[in-house]
């Protein structure tokens, strides 16, 4: 390939960006000046590609400000009258805001607090309990660690038994397949909407729909979906879901997740962590436990305030650009990379591994080739951050109002450029 055809590869990006009405989002980001024009980093100090948006999303430029106004203000002059000035609340009141903005969900289903390993051990603990008649929990094999090794256990505390449903690493879990694996002995399914290692987005409502048939209650794992896919937990008849909040939604570090329950299935669910702030009169100090009415029951802990602002800051940029807007400059960037990876890294021996249908592919494309192990480590000391997964995908995460098309290319061409580099 000349250079001129690589030229032309950055002013199609260029045009993109150019056409792009929510381009000028970008720019309230942090860090994404060096990633504005493209172009190579001369250290790994600067990032001029980054393609790892759903791992850890970047901080919004308020962020930093807010964080510490909050510092000086709530926490250092209100000190402990926060809790019953605003704090206490701010587990459902933010939840109620990610609740309209990414989830389709009515006010009063939805929790903040805990982090995704711990509210799925939770919440799949109250479903299985809540079928004590059934000894089965279905899980997919491509399934996230994590929920693979909570099911595991959880069979084991239990006496269970784990169906595993074989699903390939280029796709994921299909109707057909859930289908002929639950059955009378079923209690709870558990599925990721998003597969964290191909994209295949599965079908939320139809899904539900097969494990009710069976008398099953489903938990939704929304770690790559929210904030770039709409959900309609509600019309789907979705009974749990659990996500987290530091990929598309932009809260930091060990932000913490979210929990949705229906909310007919609020009072029939009892979750086995009790701890004080899930009971109905915390501050009573009484004898026993019991739980709180609503959403506060799934609550086990001291809810996590400083956590809890920064995500707040994104759900909001998504209310506004609009979360239909969102899903559409997602697509518009996997049908972008997938492109540009027929044209550049394909004739280099590079697969794709995620879907080619749009409507089945989450916001992140994952290409396959022997040596990107060795690849991602050298880009990564180059400014340029994909993601790589055993044993030989590169992910491109695309967060859609943080990620240019020029930032896309400029990855995609050092990729190219690093395949045909010898190792060294």
């Amino acid at each position: 390939m000349s250079d001129q055809q690589l030229a032309h590869v950055l002013e199609r990006a260029a045009q993109l960006d150019a056409d792009d009405h929510l381009a000028v989002y970008r720019e309230l980001f942090v860090g994404v000046d060096a990633a504005a024009e493209g172009g190579a980093a001369a250290s790994a100090d600067v990032v001029v590609s980054y393609l790892d948006g759903n791992s850890l999303g970047r901080p919004l430029k308020t962020v930093g400000p807010l964080l510490a106004a909050f510092v000086e203000g709530a926490w250092g002059g209100r000190l402990i009258r926060g809790w019953d000035e605003q704090w206490m609340r701010l587990p459902t009141l933010i939840a109620d805001e990610l609740a309209a903005a990414c989830l389709g969900a009515a006010s009063g289903q939805t929790l903040i607090g805990d982090s995704t390993t711990v509210l799925l051990y939770k919440m799949l603990r109250a479903c299985a309990a809540a079928r004590p008649d059934r000894t089965e929990i279905v899980v997919d094999t491509d399934n996230f660690p994590t929920d693979r090794y909570l099911v595991e256990g959880i069979a084991a505390e239990r006496g269970l038994t784990v169906r595993w449903i074989t699903t390939a690493p280029d796709s994921g879990l299909t109707t057909d397949q859930l289908a002929a694996a639950v059955g009378p002995q079923t209690a709870v399914v558990l599925v990721s909407h998003v597969a964290y290692r191909s994209g295949y987005l599965t079908d939320l409502a139809e899904l539900t729909s097969i494990a009710h048939e069976a008398g099953a209650l489903v938990v939704w794992d929304l770690c790559h979906s929210v904030g770039s896919v709409p959900l309609e937990l509600d019309a789907a008849n979705v009974d749990v879901a659990v996500g987290c909040t530091y990929k598309y939604l932009n809260g930091g570090p060990g932000s913490p997740a979210f929990v949705y329950v229906r909310r007919d299935l609020q009072g029939e669910l009892r979750q086995p962590v009790q701890g004080w702030f899930g009971h109905a009169d915390p501050f009573a100090m009484g004898p026993g436990y019991e739980p709180a009415a609503g959403m506060a029951r799934f609550q086990s802990g001291t809810p996590p305030v400083i956590g809890m602002l920064a995500m707040r800051e994104m759900i909001a940029l998504i209310g506004q650009a609009g979360i239909h807007s969102v899903r559409a400059k997602s697509v518009a960037l996997t049908e972008f990379t997938i492109e540009l990876t027929d044209e550049l890294l394909t004739p280099l021996g590079v697969v794709i591994t995620s879907p080619q249908d749009a409507g089945r592919r989450g916001s992140h494309v994952t290409l396959d080739h022997p040596e990107f192990r060795r690849v991602v480590a050298e880009l990564w000391q180059q400014g340029v951050l994909p993601d790589f997964r055993a044993p030989f995908g590169l992910r491109v995460g695309l967060s859609p109002l943080s990620t240019s098309f020029t930032e896309l290319a400029t990855g995609l061409l050092a990729v190219r450029a690093a395949l045909q580099s010898p190792a060294g």
